[in-house]
């Protein structure tokens, strides 16, 4: 059993991501770029289990040294979990730029691609690796003033559906799961009243509900399950 390496897992979704594997026997990767004491602190919370690794997943060099140091301080990458993100502004098309769909391409294409290629070695080598792309119900929704945020996390999925057949014979699947609103603490004081009404479920998730099926998915309970994506939104989208 290898170690889980959860990106972005100083606060929010990863950080409950890498607490709710930790639970289930994974050393797991506190991954993150700026946020040191947050990062710390999910740490503490998980216990010896936790390793903290700073560096920026968007940059091919950081990534390889990254990846390097965490082989050698704490084990082989048995999961990637593709948690981070850079910040997500609504404006209208006439307002977007090439450079916007570029930024969250880096986050949702560059950083999973970076990190499947330094990581491959040891999810090979594993026989039975995972990869979980988090990604989003606005792929399917399709948000006005959101196109560059959601052409990117369509991409993402269109990775997992690629990579879970190429890396099949590995053993290596592949999933995505797509949480739908899940307040964490960036969405203190926001009104979602009107989303709530969407859902069939009638209640808004919370981030242990995404982390659960991070966590099926990366349990031999899901070893017969790959290229596909996982809604954890309450019903506001259905497949």
């Amino acid at each position: 059993m290898g170690c889980a390496l959860v990106t972005g897992a100083s606060r929010g979704l990863g950080a409950v991501i890498a607490e709710r594997l930790a639970a289930d026997g994974w050393k797991v990767v506190v991954n993150y770029a700026n946020d040191t004491d947050g990062a710390n602190a999910v740490a503490r919370r998980i216990g010896e289990a936790a390793y903290v690794a700073r560096f920026d997943v968007t940059d091919e060099e950081a990534v390889r040294h990254g990846i390097a140091e965490i082989r050698e301080n704490a084990g082989p990458i048995g999961v990637v979990v593709n948690n981070a993100t850079g910040p997500q502004p609504m404006m209208p098309i006439e307002k977007q730029t090439w450079d916007d769909h570029l930024d969250q391409l880096r986050f949702f294409v560059k950083a999973p691609l970076l990190l499947l290629q330094a990581a491959l070695p040891d999810l090979r080598a594993d026989g039975e690796g995972r990869v979980i792309n988090v990604g989003s119900e606005v792929a399917d929704l399709g948000n006005a003033d959101f196109g560059h945020y959601v052409s990117a996390k369509a991409a993402m999925h269109g990775l997992t559906r690629s990579w879970a057949r190429e890396l099949g014979p590995l053993g290596i699947t592949v999933n995505t799961v797509e949480p739908g609103w899940i307040p964490v603490e960036r969405h203190e004081g926001s009104d979602h009243t009107e989303y709530l009404r969407t859902l069939p479920l009638g209640r808004m998730g919370v981030p242990a509900d995404v982390a659960e099926a991070v966590a099926f998915l990366a349990s031999p309970k899901a070893r017969f399950i790959t290229g596909q994506r996982l809604a954890v939104n309450g019903g506001n989208t259905m497949s």
